[in-house]
């Protein structure tokens, strides 16, 4: 049974921040690092989705947790360590309040506590962790859980952006918080403005776009004239990327500087990607990134990360 007072197995971000990435200690630039971008574990869809089953089904995820046990593993094998490793939502399958969510994000916290503790967690919240329709409760639970729903933080010079893309979907249910989130979201599009950061880089579960940023609305990206806005004011306050998951494949697109990336599953693939994960590589003047499977992430260096071509930012349909 899940306890009111969880004892912390890792580190969360808290009061809008991130412990030991803040502004103080990480503003200034140090030369080139990387990070690892994982999306949509989901512990149980991988059953549901062969079952045809996904609304109601979930009641096995040992696939899952195999597969996020052998990202784990790759990444402590890895001889220079990322600075840190975020997950971009849909971590578990269950939704809030369903019969096996709490079991299945006891599951996936076994896990991940089994991170090399030189690779601090990042947290994006996924509409199933709060629901299609978030409440109060449901993001106070995953705050408990998880740590805060929408945050920044500094790593080596570069501002990242930790967003809540459910309010974007629908808020209907917590307008209050929806409310805070904008306004956090306005101060930091300002701030960042006038900061002399060297990118500032974005996160949230539901990709703006998937490969046109005129798109037809869909149930994997976010509705158009939203979207539009997002766009516009991202690009004003010098936003290079914006890293998503949501959609089990990989897509992505550029809106005129703007890098859109849809990274596909740990989980569940909903189409021809491997299992995976995508490093990335920032330097003083690009992003560089690139999806690699689970399989293959064992054998990659750092140099290979740093040399990764700039063409991977170039719009495909699949940023491979």
């Amino acid at each position: 049974m899940a306890s009111g007072r969880e004892m912390p197995i890792f580190l969360k971000a808290q009061r809008r921040g991130y412990e030991g990435f803040n502004e103080e200690t990480e503003s200034n630039w140090n030369g080139p690092f990387y990070f690892i971008q994982g999306a949509d574990p989901q512990l149980g869809l991988m059953k549901a989705w062969r079952s045809g089953d996904c609304d109601s089904g979930g009641d096995e995820w040992q696939e899952e947790v195999q597969l996020t046990g052998q990202t784990v593993q790759a990444i402590n094998n890895l001889t220079v360590k990322p600075r840190f490793f975020v997950l971009c939502g849909d971590l578990v399958h269950g939704m809030p309040g369903t019969l096996w969510h709490e079991e299945q994000k006891r599951d996936l916290k076994e896990v991940l506590k089994c991170t090399d503790a030189e690779v601090p967690l990042v947290f994006v919240s996924g509409n199933h962790d709060i629901g299609n329709t978030p409440t109060a409760d449901t993001i106070l639970q995953y705050c408990e859980s998880w740590g805060d729903d929408y945050f920044s933080f500094w790593v080596g010079g570069v501002l990242f952006l930790v967003l809540n893309s459910q309010f974007f979907h629908d808020a209907s249910s917590c307008p209050e918080l929806k409310q805070a989130h904008d306004q956090w979201l306005n101060a930091q599009l300002a701030a960042a403005e006038c900061k002399k950061s060297k990118h500032v880089i974005v996160f949230q579960h539901i990709p703006l776009f998937l490969q046109d940023p005129d798109e037809e609305n869909g149930y994997f990206n976010l509705e158009k004239s939203l979207r539009r806005d997002l766009l516009q004011r991202f690009q004003k306050a010098g936003v290079n990327a914006v890293f998503s998951g949501h959609y089990h494949q990989n897509a992505g697109g550029r809106f005129n500087d703007l890098d859109m990336v849809v990274t596909s599953a740990i989980g569940c693939q909903l189409g021809q990607d491997k299992h995976g994960v995508r490093v990335v590589a920032v330097t003083e003047e690009h992003i560089h990134h690139k999806y690699i499977s689970l399989d293959e992430l064992n054998d990659v260096t750092v140099d290979e990360v740093l040399s990764f071509p700039t063409e991977v930012n170039a719009p495909k349909p699949h940023l491979q």
